[in-house]
């Protein structure tokens, strides 16, 4: 990690977050990328984007609203990036989300709302239901897509995924550009 930063959420509640950035060539020079307290993903990304990595835990009782105003004080910082599908359903600024096996039951979510592209992926060795889901989530989203990464299950492994992300970003970032 390069560094720790801290941000005040709309109600005042103070949040921490990690700022990883790579070094060398092309380190860091794409968008940011906010993930939710995945620092092994983290430190393969910051080779080629500013990743800031977001623990969650507000204080007070946990509630979707209280961890999204925490996400926006982050996104906030960051500038836009990657983030929670929950982050833009609720109409947060960001480019593009990637979400890894999403729970079975979804919370309540105007998916409809989620403007941004969003890659949902998966492991090819979880089980059917997590699989199913996946697809269905994406299917649901006006602009969704799918993908499995096979052998991969819940647990899957960082340096696999790292790439398929930073091609997501990418891709989205170059589509931005050219329209």
């Amino acid at each position: 990690m390069d560094e720790v930063r801290t941000v005040v959420s709309r109600d005042g509640t103070t949040i921490v977050y990690e700022r990883y950035e790579g070094h060398g060539t092309g380190a860091g020079r794409g968008p940011a990328v906010v993930l939710v307290g995945e620092v092994p993903l983290a430190r393969l990304l910051a080779r080629s984007f500013p990743v800031f990595v977001y623990g969650g835990g507000s204080a007070g009782p946990y509630t979707v609203e209280r961890e999204l105003e925490g996400l926006a004080a982050v996104l906030e910082a960051a500038g836009p990036g990657v983030l929670a599908l929950a982050a833009a359903a609720a109409g947060l600024p960001v480019g593009a989300v990637s979400v890894f096996e999403p729970p079975y039951a979804m919370p309540a979510l105007p998916l409809e709302d989620a403007a941004a592209p969003v890659l949902v992926v998966d492991g090819g060795a979880s089980p059917a239901p997590v699989r199913r889901a996946a697809r269905a989530l994406a299917a649901s989203l006006p602009r969704g897509r799918h993908r499995t990464l096979t052998g991969q299950i819940h647990e899957v492994a960082p340096h696999v995924l790292a790439p398929v992300l930073a091609e997501f970003v990418t891709e989205v970032t170059e589509a931005v550009e050219v329209a």
